[in-house]
């Protein structure tokens, strides 16, 4: 399914070199070496993978409260959240990351779950003074990561966001640090034909899969098509990553989401894996380890090609078979998932 880019953003992007399918930039002549700038230098992206849903109107902030798992109450122009959205059972339909200015709220996620999001957040207005609309034609967004990320931005914005998920507006673009040397930049297609001109003057420009290669590393998961109502979002670590507030009201699956907290009744996490071969890893492919005797054991969240070779995945996995066996890509023959470390703790 193509993604819709805004025109002249994709035109410019073409100028500058860029290999475009199905309106996301697939890399800009050399995607191997792309991989390796992106693991050791400083990279640029455009992040048209993504889209932006605009929420509006005075009753925006609690609307979105009441639906999402994160604590919108809390969120000020200066802060952004990762967030999801999630059926009555508790079932992730959508992951995103939310910011905000004064009068309106900001969704960043996946373009290709984008119009059924809108469609469903929609169906829950009714009579509340809430606008929801595709802003994605109006924003784009960038992606800078690198360990001279904050320095190269420091010259173009007076003020940079100082721990992970602050922001800092600025007159038509909101910087978001996501991590020490990662960086998102929203603003209009305009402002984004200078910036990408200067920023990528000193910043190598990649293909947007290098952004997403990024958030696997991060242990950051998107759900996708694929993907969708398969991860309550313990089970895919959105609580280790600020995506879930425990102390808040209800909103869709709350009580599930609850009750895996507590009760402790969670048996599958997410895990970093690398998986050599030539063949992409596809979300939702089922992994299988000798624990479950020919049952499925996990499900791959997200995969993307890793530098030196081979995928890397986000994988969602029963615990006691990554513990305990050997886990397999598609099939016991299947390719090993060889696990590694993620940035943060799982408890």
């Amino acid at each position: 399914m193509g993604i819709e880019m805004n025109a002249n953003w994709q035109n410019f992007l073409t100028t500058q070199g860029a290999q475009i399918q199905d309106g996301v930039v697939q890399h800009f002549g050399d995607a191997a070496a792309e991989r390796i700038a992106t693991r050791d230098g400083t990279v640029l992206c455009d992040l048209s993978q993504f889209g932006v849903l605009k929420v509006s109107g005075e009753e925006a902030q609690g609307f979105l409260h009441n639906l999402f798992s994160c604590d919108v109450n809390a969120l000020t122009p200066q802060h952004a959240l990762p967030g999801s959205f999630n059926t009555a059972k508790g079932r992730a339909l959508a992951t995103f990351l939310i910011w905000r200015n004064p009068a309106e709220f900001f969704l960043h996620l996946p373009q290709s779950l984008l119009a059924a999001i809108q469609k469903k957040l929609t169906m829950y207005v009714l009579r509340a003074k809430v606008k929801i609309a595709n802003a994605s034609d109006d924003i784009v967004c960038l992606g800078l990561s690198g360990a001279d990320a904050a320095t190269l931005l420091q010259q173009h914005f007076p003020t940079l966001p100082q721990a992970p998920l602050d922001a800092v507006p600025h007159e038509d673009s909101i910087v978001i640090r996501l991590a020490a040397d990662r960086f998102q930049i929203s603003t209009t297609p305009q402002q984004a034909q200078s910036l990408w001109q200067k920023l990528s003057a000193t910043a190598r420009p990649v293909g947007s899969p290098r952004w997403d290669w990024l958030n696997i590393r991060a242990g950051i998961p998107v759900i996708l098509l694929q993907t969708q109502e398969a991860f309550v979002p313990q089970m895919a670590n959105l609580d280790l990553i600020g995506a879930v507030n425990f102390k808040k009201g209800c909103y869709p699956g709350q009580e599930i989401v609850a009750r895996m907290q507590y009760l402790g009744k969670n048996k599958r996490r997410m895990y970093l894996a690398h998986v050599d071969g030539d063949t992409a890893p596809q979300p939702g492919a089922e992994l299988f380890s000798m624990e479950m005797e020919g049952q499925s054991c996990g499900l791959v969240a997200n995969a993307a090609a890793a530098p030196g070779g081979g995928y890397d995945v986000l994988a969602v996995v029963q615990i006691a078979s990554h513990d305990a066996f050997p886990v397999h890509l598609g099939a016991i023959s299947g390719a090993r998932l060889q696990f590694q470390p993620l940035p943060y703790p799982i408890p």
